[in-house]
């Protein structure tokens, strides 16, 4: 019976990854004909080819594709436990790496992360937002350990708690025509230019549950990446917006915008924390945990949102 070891993963992974034997072979620090006999003698033991070979280049056949996925899944996990293993050796506690989905999320992350590192010296903290909208994978996948989300996932295996509940608001300049409404009704943004974060519509709020249920569209979508250029933009009257209430009561101080709430009943969500279920006895999650459900009633009386 053929016998799939991680050396054969990592091959599969690197090939595909650098698309051809040569830089595969350079990566692994392999020689190209040792990196083709591992490929061969793997094929010839399942019985099956794992690539198409189309000149220089290589394409997973079905096979290829399927344990490429295995390869995508299993490496990070042979990664984490070793550098858990090799933390255990030295009396380290790890790193808790967090996933974020939400970017205005980091400043609420800040709040939490200074006691939290004050209070557990041993861990180290990193924080990842490449994930966009693949957080849930990343934490399937054990490229991070806690996942800051506004929309979780249920899955068997996961676990999510709420941690703090929120209101997300329209912002505009303290000149714009709505300065004084008590609430904003879609269609006047009909004519405005919504500036949001570089995240797809079907994850806004003020996209799902605002605009597109009364089939609005703005007259224009702009993409920026930084909470202050959003607001600096806003304040110039360039645009309107769609935050957390209580980042937008933050940053009042510095700029001159007004939150005004997104219909008469408001959109009010949740920011929730995911692990793994598997995770659930790890003493610095935990404490992570408790310390942001104690957050909770200061960052959640701040009446609430999402990105």
């Amino acid at each position: 019976m053929p016998t799939l070891e991680r050396d054969h993963l990592e091959i599969i992974r690197a090939v595909d990854q650098c698309g051809s034997l040569t830089a595969a072979a350079k990566r692994l620090r392999l020689t190209q004909s040792a990196l083709s006999h591992s490929i061969c003698k793997l094929e010839s033991q399942i019985g099956v080819a794992i690539w198409h070979r189309e000149g220089r280049r290589l394409r997973p056949t079905q096979a290829g594709a399927y344990l490429l996925a295995m390869a995508h899944r299993l490496i990070p996990q042979f990664v984490q436990a070793e550098e858990r293993l090799r933390q255990f050796a030295h009396g380290e506690r790890g790193t808790l790496r967090i996933g974020m989905e939400c970017h205005p999320c980091y400043q609420w992350l800040l709040k939490i992360a200074s006691p939290y590192l004050a209070a557990w010296p041993g861990v180290d903290m990193d924080v990842r937002q490449q994930f966009k909208f693949g957080g849930i994978g990343a934490l399937f996948g054990y490229e991070i350990d806690l996942l800051v989300t506004p929309d979780p996932l249920f899955k068997p295996g996961l676990l999510f708690e709420p941690v703090f509940d929120y209101e997300q608001v329209l912002v505009v300049g303290t000149s714009h025509p709505l300065r004084d409404a008590a609430h904003a009704l879609p269609a006047q943004l009909a004519d405005e230019t919504l500036i949001t974060y570089p995240v797809s519509t079907d994850r806004l709020d003020v996209f799902t549950r605002f605009l597109t249920p009364s089939g609005i569209a703005p007259k224009r979508h702009k993409l920026i990446e930084t909470t202050d250029i959003i607001l600096q933009m806003v304040e110039s009257g360039r645009g309107v917006t769609a935050l957390p209430r209580w980042l937008v009561e933050e940053y009042m101080e510095r700029f001159d915008v007004l939150p005004i709430r997104l219909g008469p009943r408001g959109i009010d969500k949740q920011i929730f924390l995911g692990i793994r279920e598997a995770d659930a006895d790890i003493d610095y999650l935990r404490a992570f945990l408790a310390l942001a459900r104690s957050h909770r009633s200061v960052a959640g009386n701040v009446e609430n949102e999402s990105v």
